[in-house]
């Protein structure tokens, strides 16, 4: 692993090895009691105001579809307040994706102090807010992913002294 890169950027969920932090990378997690098929599952279950829209999103052939289908909701079918809880709902999906495989845990704690960046190809709104398109863009999902990054690396540090101990 290139841990000290200053940056790592990171789009397709195919690309190796850092694919696995696209929210479209194939892997279940389980959330709010429910198990979903990637944190693009579970993050969109979350926006759909009526539980018909929640399971046509969820029925999307692919998690690129997923995306797509859940970016064009008309703001009538977007759960009330959406704009201002989105950033903790994927708080708490990176939160369960991280601590729920070991192997994507290790990947984001070996990635160091680098800066995470999702970095989009397309330049619209969507790409803008959670990634950067050209170098523009206020990347929430890399500031999500390097905080979750802070707190694991916290955690294992407070941990750590206890297991010695046993």
């Amino acid at each position: 692993m290139m841990a000290d890169e200053a940056e790592i950027r990171f789009y397709r969920a195919s690309e190796k090895p850092y694919g696995v932090f696209s929210n479209l990378y194939r892997r279940e997690i389980e959330f709010e009691g429910e198990v979903f098929r990637t944190s693009e599952h579970a993050y969109q279950a979350g926006k759909a105001r009526k539980p018909e829209v929640k399971r046509w999103l969820m029925e999307a052939p692919s998690p690129s579809l997923l995306a797509m289908a859940a970016h064009g909701l008309y703001y009538w079918d977007v759960a009330p307040g959406w704009s201002k809880t989105k950033y903790d709902r994927m708080r708490g999906v990176l939160r369960a994706k991280y601590t729920q495989h070991q192997d994507l845990r290790q990947m984001l704690l070996s990635t160091g102090d680098a800066r995470l960046v999702e970095s989009a190809t397309v330049d619209n709104e969507v790409n803008r807010l959670w990634g950067e398109v050209n170098g523009v863009g206020k990347n929430m999902l890399g500031v999500l992913l390097m905080e979750l990054r802070g707190q694991l690396r916290e955690e294992e540090a407070n941990w750590a002294p206890m297991e010695a101990a046993e």
